[in-house]
């Protein structure tokens, strides 16, 4: 395929801005990108897609999501509404996991990739749970991702708060999906597999070691992280250690490693997490909504740790997480020169594309090159003022939104072109889902505690 009179937004270090240009795409990888004249001289009966001087550039990543919470939008939690953290796990998202059925979770996977494809997040990495539902839950949720073209990074959270069992089932159903992914290209190469703990003050010792000693060293693990402080108070009472502290004396801190919220950690957290390479991925919107505090961000860059972005499983728009993220800091530190626009795009772009890459050896992801992974989305962007590479930061936070994404291109499949998804039966899937979720919000209101304490 020939994708012409482009301006593209490479991404690259450095980046550019390049206009009328054309991209070659085969076997889902850019092959060649030059002036459109040149590619459409040389490649004259190719298959052409015309961008129509839209800009062009890669896809999205989300750090950290939860496809599962598709189904929490519009949800009545019953009694007093939840005032922090503890109370919203106990009240809202511990009974609505075990609610959660086989259906359940396929419709609210489905419900999740076509969130991501209309608004032009091309790769998620999700981090999954449904106590009930365990054994192949993530060969089924690869199912989902494969069909719709997406591409994921999968795993499912282990605790101990679900009793022994459960906690043996979740360390083996990690297990099992890293093996398989490590010895087969699962949905082409487009689904990956990392190791989910759900966050260190749910599980033991015994388990963090069991979860360790199940997969290969260099696996990378994904879990939440000192969201609220009650994370901390009872990682100490569990283990008489911080939630860093343990999580590194495990071995569970390397490269592929995503931290999810980080918000409460003491400086030696920070420095293990930075030391080790471990990714923290920042969730604004979840953390403003759950009332979970602000994260250090800035702090935590300047000792080196590298902080990504996620969405925690609100919509999968991710240039409002981005939005988010920057204004959050300034309300928070009342300084308008808090998080800098280029220290927005270190997180939002390239640090994302950098944990990407990590999974997806095969080629680069989120930059526009030769060798690169087809990965795109077209913006109908008409900027009121010149746009730049000096300015594109001020353009990426005050003109972007996700309502100007046409077309969305993963692995140089195309999956939805002119705002139209292609291959995906959108009403069929949301039809079905409003089907099935009035059964599941019973399900759920059974299981919320009926504790005035919690309120």
């Amino acid at each position: 395929m020939l994708i012409t009179n482009a301006n593209l937004i490479t991404w690259g270090q450095p980046n550019q801005i390049l206009p009328n240009y054309a991209l070659y795409i085969s076997d889902g990888k850019i092959k060649e990108m030059a002036p459109t004249r040149d590619l459409t001289e040389k490649y004259p009966s190719e298959e052409r897609l015309d961008a129509h001087g839209q800009y062009v550039m890669p896809g999205n990543i989300n750090a950290h999501g939860h496809y599962y919470s598709a189904y929490a939008v519009g949800i009545s939690v019953p009694g007093d509404a939840p005032i922090t953290l503890p109370t919203i796990l106990e009240k809202m998202w511990w009974p609505f996991d075990k609610a959660l059925t086989a259906d359940d979770v396929r419709y609210s996977v489905w419900n999740g990739v076509i969130d991501s494809i209309k608004h032009g997040t091309t790769t998620l990495f999700d981090h999954h749970s449904s106590p009930n539902c365990i054994d192949g839950v993530l060969d089924m949720m690869a199912e989902v991702v494969d069909e719709a073209g997406l591409r994921s990074v999968l795993c499912f959270e282990v605790t101990d708060r679900d009793g022994p069992e459960r906690a043996k089932a979740g360390i083996a159903e990690n297990a099992r999906f890293i093996r398989r992914c490590n010895r087969e290209q699962v949905a082409g190469g487009r689904v990956k597999a990392n190791f989910g703990i759900h966050a260190p003050m749910t599980i033991s010792e015994d388990t963090m070691a069991a979860c360790r000693a199940s997969v290969p060293q260099g696996t990378g693990f994904h879990t939440h992280v000192a969201e609220h402080e009650y994370c901390q108070f009872r990682s100490l009472a569990m283990a008489g250690t911080r939630s860093v502290d343990r999580l590194y004396n495990h071995g569970l801190l390397n490269e592929r490693s995503i931290l999810a919220h980080g918000i409460h950690l003491d400086a030696r957290e920070v420095n293990l997490v930075a030391q080790s390479g471990a990714r923290l991925s920042h969730q604004p919107r979840n953390n403003q909504n759950a009332a979970d505090g602000v994260a250090e961000i800035e702090s935590y860059m300047r000792t080196g740790v590298k902080v990504c972005l996620g969405n925690d499983g609100l919509t999968n728009t991710m240039w409002r997480e981005a939005e988010a993220a920057y204004f959050l800091q300034k309300i928070a530190h009342r300084d308008g020169r808090r998080l800098s626009g280029s220290q927005l795009l270190e997180i939002a772009i390239y640090n994302n594309a950098a944990l990407a890459s990590e999974y997806f050896t095969e080629a680069r992801l989120g930059v526009i090159e030769p060798g690169a992974f087809a990965d795109l989305i077209f913006v109908d962007y008409c900027p009121v003022t010149p746009m730049t590479v000096e300015n594109l930061a001020g353009h990426f936070i005050f003109g972007f939104n996700e309502s100007m994404i046409t077309t969305t291109i993963v692995n140089g499949k195309v999956l939805m072109k002119d705002r139209v998804l292609t291959g995906i039966d959108e009403e069929a899937i949301k039809a079905k889902s409003r089907e099935i979720v009035p059964a599941f919000w019973k399900r759920f209101e059974k299981l919320v505690p009926n504790d005035p304490i919690l309120g």
